[in-house]
């Protein structure tokens, strides 16, 4: 980001930098977040996401955190794509050693005892450095990867365990993606691991997935998810972390309508952060 001609609101000094305004907003409300300040806090991160619309910082998905908004239907491409970009160098070490994500070797293994598989073709939504592609390589023949942060597939193209891969948001590359031959892909088994908790709504993406697959293909995913009585009806909410969490029924509503069965759903601990499980559903789904 840099300097920018027009004036910047009252509360920030006339000397300093859009970067510096940026972030002096958006830690003044990280502060008066965690002090319970949550109107303080308010008025701090929407001076922020004044400063940017692009909302490399995910304001619009904390003012929903502290209900200071109703929840977007998806998080911020910017933002995700800077949150993976400035971690990709310890992605896995965080993930795997820190948080005990082991979401891609849990699908294998339901994969199994599916008995489904093996699929010619692999599209790996998020795949992030290539855990799910390496925890599906025995079973898989082509592989595919797409992630939103380009340093993250600079990472994946390392591990060579895909045959292709590319920089895009899964949902647009779901609908718009064509092969150099002007081509619309299709694929055995569409993957995404740990990609719905930064979705909310999933009818888009579910019915994007629903047109890319074979006949009878597969589609796998991971949701975090809250208890019914939190989501209090609402389909999908921001939970504590920041991350969106989709109720079960929810789930089951969707993929019926783009026209999945659902083979398996299984609850599952997704993640441990600050000591305690993450729940959520680990789903296989075949197309009808």
């Amino acid at each position: 980001m840099t300097e920018r001609d027009d004036p910047l609101p009252e509360e920030v000094p006339e000397d300093a930098t859009l970067d510096e305004a940026l972030a002096e907003a958006y830690n003044r409300g990280l502060e008066l977040q965690r002090s319970g300040d949550l109107e303080g806090a308010e008025e701090a991160f929407r001076l922020a996401l004044a400063l940017d619309p692009e909302d490399t910082g995910g304001v619009s998905i904390r003012l929903a955190a502290i209900g200071a908004e109703r929840a977007p239907e998806k998080m911020p491409d910017a933002y995700v794509a800077t949150l993976f970009d400035q971690h990709a160098d310890v992605f896995d070490e965080i993930l795997v050693d820190g948080l005990g994500y082991c979401v891609p070797l849990l699908l294998r293994e339901l994969i199994g005892r599916l008995k489904i598989g093996p699929f010619d073709r692999l599209l790996d939504l998020g795949c992030g450095t290539g855990l799910t592609g390496m925890a599906l390589a025995d079973c898989t023949v082509h592989r595919t990867g797409v992630d939103l942060s380009e340093r993250i597939v600079e990472l994946a193209f390392d591990r060579q365990v895909y045959d292709d891969l590319y920089v895009g948001e899964a949902v647009e590359f779901l609908e718009e993606f064509e092969d150099d031959d002007g081509v619309r892909e299709k694929w055995t088994l569409v993957a995404a691991t740990d990609v719905f908790p930064y979705l909310g709504a999933v009818e888009p993406f579910l019915q994007a997935a629903a047109e890319r697959l074979v006949p009878r293909g597969y589609l796998a995913f991971s949701t975090e998810t809250l208890d019914e009585k939190v989501l209090e009806g609402r389909s999908y909410m921001v939970g504590p972390k920041n991350r969106f969490a989709q109720g079960e029924i929810y789930i089951r509503s969707a993929l019926n309508s783009a026209g999945f069965e659902i083979l398996a759903m299984d609850p599952i601990t997704v993640r441990q952060e600050d000591g305690y499980p993450v729940p959520g559903h680990l789903a296989v789904a075949r197309l009808i």
